[in-house]
């Protein structure tokens, strides 16, 4: 029994550490990268809203995410979703929706009607 309560412990130091160096890595990149000063507040939001609750943003908004870079686009929807406030989304389904926005981004940066 004693040696069940110490591979649990393990377990649960093995999988803090790896979400804190997960946490760790995402922060070093947006840091690096000055990822949270290339865009505006407001683009910002609206990029959020875009990826987790599936709305269009305007051409400025998606230009101004082009210019942020794929990098740091990425670490900030992880970094959001490492965030105790979205445990109840599914990682997979936001990252999905994420790299299907990226994508779409420049594409539609020159077009008439707003981003999706």
């Amino acid at each position: 029994m004693g040696s069940l309560n110490v591979y649990s412990v393990l377990v649960v130091l093995f999988l803090t550490c790896g979400a804190a160096m997960a946490t760790k890595e995402n922060d070093q990149i947006i840091k690096e990268n000055n990822c949270e000063t290339k865009m505006g507040l407001p683009c910002v939001l609206k990029a959020f809203t875009s990826i987790f609750e599936t709305r269009s943003i305007s051409n400025k908004c998606c230009a101004e995410l082009v210019v942020l870079g794929k990098v740091c686009h990425s670490a900030l929807v992880k970094r959001t979703l490492e965030n105790p406030l979205f445990k109840d989304l599914v990682p997979a389904t936001i990252i999905a929706k994420s790299i299907q926005t990226w994508n779409n981004f420049p594409a539609l940066i020159y077009s008439p009607s707003p981003c999706s």
